[in-house]
């Protein structure tokens, strides 16, 4: 992922006194701690409001393993964070009839196997395919390996190899995760204020001048923050911004969810179960189990994606299934005048990959990076719009690959999937691994080359040619060090601890 760079200031500087922030949950908790962990030698004030009357939507409980490096930026350990937001841990994702029926891959956050300074390893592994070998990629993944086998251990600081290198993030309760956040930024100054806003008035450019709160207490400020969710309550509604649908290549637009009793040890995975006309979630906490039905209402309606679900789960159902409804795509403009919208308010692509609030934590990164020296202009207003679309087309194309390369043949929605037109830059992306073997690395892409690959394996896409100098390596010197390297990471996976384990020895989980 590309960082932002230094802009010239040659238009007028708007200083930055005071922020107030519009939502809480876990955007809105996560921009004000870093906002104010950013502010501590700076007399910026920093308002968040939310209503108590407000719900969540409950559906981000999943992340990737960036979320980490932020709330370790804010001082927090990877097991207070899992201790107390009842948490797992996630070495990737396992997609379910995705390619075919009865079929299941996973998309691990690590590496395969161990290439030469020249040569990727996948070039190797290809070479070693043409010629015979059967052994799977995933075979050369220690992160799919663990996930595999329910077994987890922490990365090593200094790894002997490019073999022991893998990575991980977290399944956790939302609202706790949001609670930590929120307990962290109070306790570095920021304001927090309770109440219904009921009417954000707008200036003749389009600034956002103040918000009336219920009560009539009016509130301004010279930076707005939108992380008021599919509300849009200032981009969208106040602002009238416009959006981007996507819907052309992101056919689900609705989802239900629902929370259940735990019945087994969590997987150190999430799971991703395709359905007639969509897919399901399963998400482990320590305490309950989080599940949903992404969908397209085009092909089945409100009742039988309700009826997939709970056909489909495991444990007692802890609540009444919740509906949503959505339309995939971006805010036109993140950032429009003195208003930034992070979260669902700037836009929203289905969970599958678990990027709602690896945008989030972006857009907040992008945010602290340019408006550090108390001031915000054109340009910078510019930098950050251009950085966020480009980020949001990476990730939609990503997720756009998972529905365009299935196989599955038994409903109009998954051919439909097939047959549809993908963006330019998907085909270009696409074309180029076809032709050479090699994935291009864009800037403002989340998911590097072995997501990538990882997706391209699972769904048996491979390309014409590989890189002609992995042939340089004598064919049985290239067995001998496959059979090694396959070896060494099944040694490892047998001597590491049950995820369970894991979580009894260092949570409070007493699963039994």
């Amino acid at each position: 992922m590309s960082k932002l760079t230094s802009v010239s200031m040659t238009s007028s500087k708007e200083k930055i006194n005071n922020i107030v922030i519009v939502g809480g949950g876990t955007s809105g908790w996560m921009t004000a701690a870093a906002l104010a962990h950013q502010n501590q030698s700076k007399s910026i004030q920093i308002t968040l409001i939310e209503s108590s009357k407000m719900g969540t939507i409950g559906v981000g409980e999943a992340t990737i393993p960036t979320l980490r490096r932020f709330y370790q930026n804010l001082g927090m350990t990877d097991l207070e964070v899992l201790k107390n937001s009842a948490a797992t841990c996630k070495l990737g994702i396992e997609f379910i009839d995705w390619h075919k029926k009865d079929t299941s891959f996973i998309h691990p956050f690590g590496i395969y196997g161990q290439g030469t300074p020249e040569v990727a390893f996948h070039h190797y592994w290809l070479r070693a395919k043409k010629e015979g070998v059967s052994t799977a990629l995933e075979q050369f993944s220690l992160g799919v390996q663990l996930a595999k086998h329910n077994k987890f251990m922490l990365p090593s600081n200094s790894p002997e190899s490019q073999l022991e290198i893998f990575d991980w993030a977290l399944h956790f309760d939302a609202a706790l995760f949001a609670q930590m956040m929120k307990s962290n930024a109070l306790n570095n100054k920021v304001s927090h204020v309770d109440g219904e806003i009921k009417e954000v008035s707008v200036d003749s450019n389009n600034n956002i001048q103040s918000l009336t709160l219920a009560c009539g207490t009016k509130i301004e400020a010279d930076l707005f923050v939108d992380c008021s969710g599919f509300n849009s309550l200032l981009l969208q509604k106040a602002q009238k911004t416009g959006y981007e649908d996507w819907s052309q290549w992101l056919f689900c637009d609705s989802a239900v969810a629902v929370q259940t009793e735990l019945t087994n040890n969590p997987l150190a995975r999430t799971q991703s179960i395709a359905h007639h006309a969509g897919w399901q979630w399963k998400i482990p906490l320590q305490h309950r189990q989080g599940n949903g039905h992404v969908y397209c209402s085009r092909y089945i309606d409100k009742l039988q994606a309700t009826e997939t679900l709970l056909n489909n789960i495991d444990g007692a159902v802890l609540h009444e299934p919740r509906h949503f409804n959505f339309t995939p795509g971006r805010a036109k403009k993140a950032w429009n005048q003195n208003c930034v919208a992070i979260g669902l308010s700037s836009g929203f692509l289905e969970p599958l990959e678990s990027t709602s609030i690896a945008l989030v934590q972006t857009a907040i990164e992008k945010l602290t990076s340019l408006i550090n020296e108390g001031f915000y202009n054109d340009q910078i207003i510019s930098k950050f719009n251009d950085a966020t679309i480009q980020e949001y087309e990476r990730v939609r194309d990503f997720i756009i690959l998972h529905y365009k390369l299935n196989q599955r043949e038994d409903s109009e929605f998954w051919v439909s999937c097939q047959q549809m037109a993908i963006p330019d830059s998907l085909q270009q992306k696409l074309d180029f691994y076809l032709q050479t073997g090699n994935i291009q690395r864009l800037n403002w892409e989340i998911f590097g080359k072995d997501s990538w690959l990882a997706i391209l394996d699972g769904f048996a896409v491979y390309p014409e040619e590989h890189d002609q100098r992995a042939n340089n390596m004598k064919q049985q010197y290239l067995f001998d060090h496959l059979t090694y390297m396959q070896q060494r990471i099944s040694n490892t996976v047998e001597s590491g601890q049950s995820h369970g384990d894991f979580l009894k020895q260092h949570c409070r989980y007493t699963y039994e």
